[in-house]
């Protein structure tokens, strides 16, 4: 694995900078610093990796800029432990963030290339999540539920109640709700078996989740 001493030190200047941004979590910071997110994109954008910004990853996707996935992981409040599910597997960037902190994650990618490259480069990190397949998110994981914290790197018209029913009761999700041009980040509680809390925090954009798609 190749992670230079330069990589190394951009990925600290990357740290102060989510600090300055909001983000808190310890454990979260110390995950961002070390996995080199370099090696989850092209070599073409290597340099740039540890810049602030999203970038293409192939088939009309992206790896979310560092802030974004620093974003949905803190508003989540991981803990050791959590069982998580994540929609949306993509680079495997965001996977290796949740499985370095001690989450037990399950990971679902519908774009059959990304999948392949995403599973290599976890194996390889050892950082490899409890589970992670190739199928349409928006179907969940109903076998492998309830789970205590979902995270969907996609945007969604309205909330999924399909996926909410796959949360515990006190669980939670993050998910960005809006059209390809205006989405904002809301956080679902599940206060009871029939009862949901959401809470609006902010603007961002992500590409699409689309149904029925693998």
């Amino acid at each position: 694995m190749n992670d230079s001493p330069k990589n190394k030190g951009l990925r600290k200047k990357l740290v102060l900078e989510l600090i300055k941004k909001g983000i808190k979590d310890e454990n979260l910071l110390k995950s961002i610093n070390l996995i080199p997110r370099h090696l989850f994109l092209h070599q073409d954008f290597e340099n740039f990796a540890y810049v602030d910004k999203p970038f293409p990853i192939g088939f009309e996707q992206t790896i979310s800029q560092p802030y974004t996935v620093a974003f949905q992981t803190q508003a989540l409040e991981i803990k050791a432990g959590n069982k998580v599910l994540e929609i949306g597997s993509g680079s495997g960037y965001q996977t290796s963030i949740l499985v370095s902190m001690k989450a037990e994650v399950y990971s679902i990618e519908r774009i059959y290339e990304l999948y392949k490259k995403s599973k290599r480069i976890l194996s390889i990190l050892n950082l490899m999540p409890r589970k992670i397949i190739w199928e349409d998110g928006y179907l969940g994981l109903k076998k492998d539920a309830p789970f205590d914290k979902i995270l969907i790197a996609a945007a969604c018209a309205e909330i999924p109640m399909n996926l909410v029913k796959q949360l515990k009761v006190g669980g939670k999700m993050i998910i960005p709700i809006g059209n390809q041009k205006n989405q904002i980040m809301n956080l679902i509680t599940r206060i009871s078996k029939n009862k949901i809390k959401k809470t609006e925090m902010g603007n961002f954009l992500f590409v699409p989740m689309l149904t029925n798609k693998i």
